[in-house]
């Protein structure tokens, strides 16, 4: 990975915190996306610490507002930095519904838009470095979404359940990866994504009591963040993966998704709602 960029979001904590670290120690140049100036310097300071190596930049950028991704993507670009993997990992849990700054509902708008944006938005980019990756985390949480996911409702105004909405959104993470590879040559730029497990990380805890109490009491039950990476490191950097794109992988192997997974009528379709609502061309 010595002559490989990487950029890293959701990268202060968690699996995206312990995949940049072992891709420093790796000695590609890592580059973290943070929603916090503060937390990304200790975070940076603390993998110097580890590995001897800091990583390149900090870029600050809040996903629940799309006008934050767009700045985080047009610096990237202006920097003139090569791009050879992108890790979408940034993303939330909620307890109850809350809406983005661009009105979406919280889960669907940084976890799926806000990847699906920085992505497209640095597509070019990682294009002219081929070959390149992009990896999402995904979960098998997806499978709370049991029929097809539901274009009428993919903001939870009708219906709100924390399980079932985190579940849409990670659904929308794998149907983005299925249409990526349909549209992108693999040769060019590969997009896989996966389920890292249950790990114990800071998600969940910003929603108050229980779901801090629930999360403290699954931790014994929980993968540490360095195992739940390893699927996220493998798919950067294996070759028994390179030229693979659109599968979703458990433990660095496939895993079969759900049937609405593997719908191709909703991943062309999500992929054109996604253009509009972040105001792409489809």
């Amino acid at each position: 990975m010595k002559d490989k960029t990487c950029l890293v979001t959701g990268a202060t904590s968690g699996i995206g915190k312990a995949a940049a670290i072992e891709l420093l120690r790796r000695e590609a140049t890592v580059i973290l996306a943070c929603r916090s100036a503060e937390k990304g310097e200790a975070t940076a300071d603390e993998m110097e610490r580890l590995t001897g190596r800091r990583p390149a930049d900090i870029y600050i950028a809040d996903f629940t507002a799309l006008q934050d991704v767009r700045r985080l993507a047009k610096s990237y670009l202006a920097s003139g930095r090569p791009l050879h993997v992108l890790v979408n990992n940034a993303g939330v849990v909620m307890q109850q519904r809350a809406i983005t700054a661009d009105g979406h509902e919280l889960m669907f708008g940084v976890n799926h838009l806000a990847p699906f944006l920085l992505t497209m938005m640095l597509r070019e980019r990682m294009e002219q470095c081929a070959p390149a990756r992009v990896v999402g985390t995904a979960s098998d949480a997806h499978r709370w979404e049991r029929a097809r996911i539901d274009f009428s409702d993919l903001d939870a105004r009708k219906k709100f359940g924390p399980m079932v909405t985190y579940g849409r959104s990670k659904l929308a993470n794998i149907l983005f990866t299925r249409e990526f590879a349909r549209r992108v040559d693999p040769s060019q730029v590969t997009a896989n994504c996966l389920h890292p497990g249950f790990v114990s990380s800071e998600l969940g805890l910003n929603n108050g009591l229980l779901a801090r109490l629930l999360v403290t009491l699954g931790r014994p039950f929980a993968r540490a963040p360095e195992k739940g990476a390893e699927t996220v490191v493998y798919l950067v950097t294996s070759e028994d993966v390179a030229g693979t794109s659109g599968e979703y992988f458990m433990d660095c192997k496939r895993h079969r998704p759900n049937f609405a997974g593997r719908n191709d009528e909703d991943a062309r379709a999500l992929w054109e709602v996604s253009a509009r609502l972040t105001g792409l061309a489809a």
